[in-house]
C-alpha cells in the first residue's frame, strides 16, 4: 500500500532577537503540534531583516543562532522538520525576481499590512524591498510548494498575494505551484507589558530565555487596571494584561483570578506575583533544554546545513519546473 505523503508546510520567523512568550501562544505552540500533520519548513528569513534595520546586520547571525535555539527549546524537532536560513537558498531570490513580473506595483502598495509596517518602522522613505517583501514572502513560500502557511490574522493580506501570484503563474504557464490555504491561528495576540504589541523593540516583551529574576520583575512592572488601586477595589480583569497571560497558559486559574479580581478579594501585586511563579514554571524546561542545547558547539551548524541541503534540493526543482513551464530552460 502506498504511504500517504504528507502536505507542505512552511511559516517562520525574521531573526531580530529571541523569541517570546508572545511568539509562544501565538505560533510556537502550534508548529510543534503541527510537526506531525506535515511536512514542517521552517524559514529564518534573514533577508527580510533588512527592510527596516539595515543599519543593524552585524547582529543577524547572533539573532539566527537565538531563534534556532528557542525552536529547539520549545519541541521543534530538526528530525521532523526542516529548518533553513532564507539568504542561504539563492533559487528564493530568483523566483522573487520571476514572481515580481506577475504582479503590479500598485496591488503591492494596497496590501495593509505593508502599509502598517512601514508606518511601524518610522521609515520616511521605504525602499522597494520593503514595499515588495511580500513578493519576496511569496517566493519563501512557493520555493518548496508548500500547500499551507500557518498565519495570524494580520499576515492574511501576505498570503493572498502569495495566492495570487501562484494563480496567475498557473494560469498563463501551466499548472507548477500549489496555491496554499492560509492556517489561521485561532489564539488571541498577547499583549505586551505595556498593553501594546508584544515586540523587543517596544521593550515590552517577556523572552523565553529570559532568567526567573527577570521574568518576575517584568511581570511586576506590567500595567493592569488603572482604576484598581487597593486589594478591595473591584477589577476589570477584561482591561488587564495579566488576566490575559493567566488567560493563554493558565485559563483555569484564570477563572479564578477573575473572580477575586472583579470581586476585590486580590490586589494586583499578589495577582502579579502567582503569574509569575506559574510562568517560571511553565518556562523552567524550556531554559534547560535550552541551556542543554547552547553547549552543544556544532549543533546550530548542523542542523541548519542539513535544513539547507534540503530546501535546495526542493527549491532547485521548483525554479527548474518554473522555468520549463515559462520556456526559459534554454539548450544552447
Amino acid at each position: 500500500m502506498k504511504k500517504d505523503v504528507k502536505k507542505i508546510m512552511l511559516t517562520g520567523d525574521r531573526p531580530t532577537g529571541p523569541l517570546h512568550i508572545g511568539h509562544y501562544v501565538g505560533s510556537l505552540k502550534n508548529r510543534v503540534e503541527l510537526q506531525d500533520k506535515y511536512d514542517c519548513y521552517f524559514i529564518i528569513a534573514d533577508y527580510q531583516v533588512l527592510t527596516d534595520q539595515l543599519s543593524k546586520t552585524e547582529n543577524i547571525e547572533k539573532n539566527i543562532r537565538e531563534i534556532v535555539l528557542d525552536y529547539l527549546s520549545v519541541g521543534i524537532d530538526p528530525n521532523k522538520s526542516t529548518i533553513f536560513v532564507q539568504s542561504q537558498i539563492p533559487e528564493i531570490a530568483e523566483l522573487t525576481f520571476l514572481f515580481s513580473m506577475l504582479i503590479t506595483m500598485a496591488r503591492v502598495e494596497r496590501n495593509p499590512t505593508v502599509k502598517d509596517e512601514i508606518r511601524a518602522s518610522g521609515t520616511k522613505k521605504a525602499s522597494l524591498g520593503f514595499i515588495g517583501y511580500p513578493v519576496s514572502q511569496a517566493a519563501d513560500i512557493l520555493c518548496v510548494r508548500a500547500d499551507a502557511v500557518p498565519v495570524g490574522k494580520d499576515q492574511l493580506p501576505h498570503i493572498e498575494i502569495t495566492r495570487e501570484i501562484a494563480t496567475t503563474f498557473n494560469r498563463l504557464f501551466g499548472k507548477v505551484f500549489p496555491v496554499p490555504e492560509a492556517i489561521l491561528s485561532q489564539t488571541p495576540t498577547l499583549p505586551g507589558l505595556d498593553g501594546q504589541k508584544m515586540s523587543k523593540s517596544r521593550n515590552n516583551a517577556i523572552f523565553l530565555s529570559d532568567s526567573p529574576k527577570v521574568v518576575e520583575e517584568k511581570i511586576m512592572k506590567a500595567i493592569t487596571d488603572p482604576q484598581k488601586i487597593k486589594i478591595d477595589d473591584l477589577g476589570r480583569p477584561e482591561i488587564c494584561n495579566i488576566y490575559q497571560y493567566y488567560q493563554a497558559f493558565f485559563p483555569k486559574k484564570g477563572e479564578e483570578i477573575k473572580l477575586l479580581c472583579e470581586g476585590g478579594k486580590i490586589g494586583c501585586v499578589a495577582c502579579k506575583k502567582e503569574l509569575a511563579k506559574m510562568l517560571n514554571e511553565f518556562l523552567d524546561p524550556i531554559r534547560e533544554k535550552r541551556s542543554q542545547f547552547a553547549k552543544e558547539p556544532n549543533l546550530i551548524k548542523e542542523i541548519l546545513e542539513q535544513g539547507r541541503a534540503k530546501t535546495q534540493k526542493k527549491a532547485t526543482k521548483t525554479l527548474a519546473l518554473a522555468k520549463q513551464a515559462m520556456g526559459m530552460e534554454y539548450h544552447f
